[in-house]
């Protein structure tokens, strides 16, 4: 099975424990690992195109990639739109599993120019409390 290429643009997410990222991310939220440096505490993740790389932060000998000191809620002002193709079942796995759900399932038109493209959405945060916004495309209509 060949891997995915590597996104253009991929945030690195500052995370306060390696292990519970992880299994957050691949466990309830579908990504998988394209690789990783365990050593590190760092991981490269994918979820079909969606790319995101997590390392936790404050370990002794790694440089940190933080221009200041974080405090929960990490990621203020930022929410991670990810395109998946079933969102509801998403999102009932995140509930099942206790995840913190920001923004309940809705459906949501934003204008284009002169279309409105339809999403139904939800969002979710990660343990550090990362807004990750899961969409699914509902298509586009005439504004």
């Amino acid at each position: 099975m060949s891997k995915p290429d590597m996104a253009r643009l991929v945030p690195e997410l500052a995370v306060s424990s390696f292990a519970r990222s992880l299994a957050f991310y691949t466990e309830i939220c579908g990504f998988s690992v394209l690789y990783a440096r365990p050593e590190e505490r760092f991981a490269y993740l994918d979820r079909k195109g969606a790319q995101i790389m997590i390392e936790e932060h404050g370990q002794e000998g790694v440089r940190s990639w933080t221009a200041d000191t974080l405090a929960y809620p990490y990621g203020r002002g930022m929410n991670l739109e990810i395109r998946v193709d079933a969102v509801a079942a998403l999102y009932d796995t995140c509930r099942a599993a206790g995840a913190r759900i920001f923004l309940e399932m809705e459906e949501k038109w934003y204008r284009r120019d002169d279309i409105f493209l339809g999403v139904r959405q939800f969002i979710v945060l990660d343990p550090d409390g990362y807004l990750l916004r899961f969409s699914e495309s509902l298509g586009e209509k005439p504004a």
